[in-house]
């Protein structure tokens, strides 16, 4: 079998050995770094060949047959994502890759663990800030105190169903805007008039005109 020099520690590795892939490990580790560890399994003596970055505080050269028994059937050369659980009970998300020689045999195992506990603790935080527990409808008070958010957000409605800007509307789209307002009781909102033609960047009159036809069309 050909046979080649590791020049970090001038051992003889022979071609399809578990330790040609320690750089591979070693970049995987660093890149995920502190949140992922990569191990390498040598499967013709059954034991860990080599970790980076050991997060799961096992030894090179200690049994490989736990990390076996997850994996299940190596008929693919690529096994996963699937769950692993930690020493210390934090999940592991792991993936592992088949090592084959030149002839297809099998002869490692190079596992990516990946600590996902971190974004889980994000995520979670996530949900808490955007959650809305024990939300109702806006108290009135509010509703009159900051009328102009309720119109934003109403013609922001407006405007993604209809996949447009402000600034894109035609006559037409303005004519519907104002009537879906009109529908929606917005115009019993003083000064509203003025604020919409600013936001829409037309007249006050032509605000008025649309309105008085939306309410012809309402009657």
């Amino acid at each position: 079998m050909p046979r080649r020099t590791d020049e970090t520690s001038g051992a003889t590795i022979a071609q399809g050995d578990v330790l040609q892939f320690v750089p591979v490990a070693e970049a995987v580790a660093t890149l995920l770094k502190p949140h992922a560890e990569v191990v390498i399994h040598d499967l013709r003596t059954q034991t860990i060949a080599y970790i980076a970055n050991n997060i799961s505080r096992r030894d090179v050269g200690g049994s490989s047959l736990a990390d076996l028994k997850d994996i299940g059937e190596l008929g693919t050369d690529v096994i996963g994502p699937y769950r692993k659980t930690n020493f210390d009970g934090r999940q592991l998300k792991s993936i592992t890759a088949v090592l084959r020689n030149s002839d297809g045999e099998t002869f490692g195992l190079l596992c990516i663990n990946f600590d996902i506990a971190p974004i889980e603790a994000a995520r979670n935080a996530l949900s808490l800030l955007t959650a809305f527990q024990g939300a109702g409808a806006q108290p009135s008070a509010l509703f009159n105190a900051d009328w102009q958010e309720t119109v934003n957000s109403a013609i922001s409605g407006f405007l993604g169903e209809r996949g447009l800007a402000a600034s894109a509307l035609a006559k037409e789209d303005h004519a519907a805007l104002v009537e879906r307002l009109e529908q929606e009781g917005y115009f019993s909102i003083r000064n509203l008039v003025p604020y919409l033609a600013r936001l829409l960047g037309i007249s006050r009159a032509t605000v008025y005109k649309h309105l008085r036809e939306a309410r012809q069309r309402k009657t």
